[in-house]
């Protein structure tokens, strides 16, 4: 039963911050690379905050897949770099913290454009 409302959690807020973004697409004027840009820059924030930690062991998945989720990851990453190896790490711990997620994508993204051809729109 535990993981049934685990489930039901992570599908209501996921489907909650995707419901807000769509409707901030709809309503302005805002090109869809801002919007992205101002999740990831706000998962930041958040996390630099010390909001959004308790928000992902709440929600799980509903709050660490979007891309609010995603720069909650980088912004962690560079912290624990930091913290391990000093001013370099503010380089490196992005990409180390987010690599699981960013070698699924090119790997999945790469897969599907073997297996499915793309076809121009008309």
């Amino acid at each position: 039963m535990n993981l049934f409302w685990d489930i039901l959690k992570a599908f209501l807020v996921g489907g909650a911050i995707c419901s807000i973004v769509q409707i901030v697409i709809d309503k302005t004027a805002l090109t869809p690379a801002r919007i992205l840009v101002c999740l990831v820059t706000l998962g930041v924030i958040l996390g630099a905050l010390g909001v959004y930690k308790p928000f992902i062991e709440f929600a799980g998945c509903g709050a660490s897949t979007p891309l609010t989720g995603f720069g909650y990851t980088l912004a962690e990453g560079v912290r624990k770099a930091v913290d391990e190896k000093g001013l370099i790490g503010a380089l490196t711990g992005g990409l180390t913290g987010s690599a699981g997620g960013i070698t699924a994508a090119i790997f999945f993204g790469y897969l599907f454009a073997l297996i499915f051809r793309s076809r121009p729109r008309d």
